[in-house]
């Protein structure tokens, strides 16, 4: 089985990108992956912060935000997203994809629950959120029948 994994959050700059990050790392076959921001400018670097979490992990983040489109809800088998609210909008805006779009954390353990998001705040709340992404996407390998 093949997946294409879109992560979900409002800038494309904090969780959803972290999220691909760490799960591009990990270099699965049959995994692609991508992220997108529900209120996304395009173009933008990932938030510093981000990407120095993700280095001091030995991660380059090479990424430019992404406002959501239908052309990523359409390549997706799976669309997670950070909270329930980003749920909410992609299946307003994308009705289609109701069936594919999940929260993270509802997809991973069966729980409600939203990624915190680190955006404006000290590294060490991104290290925060790094950290429980990097469970998650943990989680998220071994839902997909561990490394497919």
């Amino acid at each position: 089985m093949s997946y294409r994994i879109l992560f979900v959050c409002t800038g494309n700059t904090c969780r959803s990108p972290m999220a691909a990050a760490l799960l591009a790392h990990k270099q699965l076959p049959n995994v692609e992956v991508k992220s997108a921001g529900v209120f996304a400018a395009e173009g933008c670097d990932a938030s510093p912060h981000a990407k120095a979490v993700l280095k001091e992990k030995g991660i380059d983040a090479n990424h430019r935000s992404s406002l959501l489109k239908k052309e990523d809800v359409d390549w997706a088998t799976h669309i997670l997203t950070m909270t329930a609210g980003h749920k909410q909008l992609v299946v307003e805006r994308f009705p289609e994809a109701k069936t594919k779009t999940f929260t993270l954390k509802e997809f991973v353990s069966g729980k409600q629950g939203d990624v915190f998001d680190p955006f404006g705040g000290p590294i060490e709340i991104y290290r925060q959120t790094r950290d429980e992404l990097t469970a998650l996407i943990d989680g998220l390998i071994e839902k997909l029948g561990g490394n497919s």
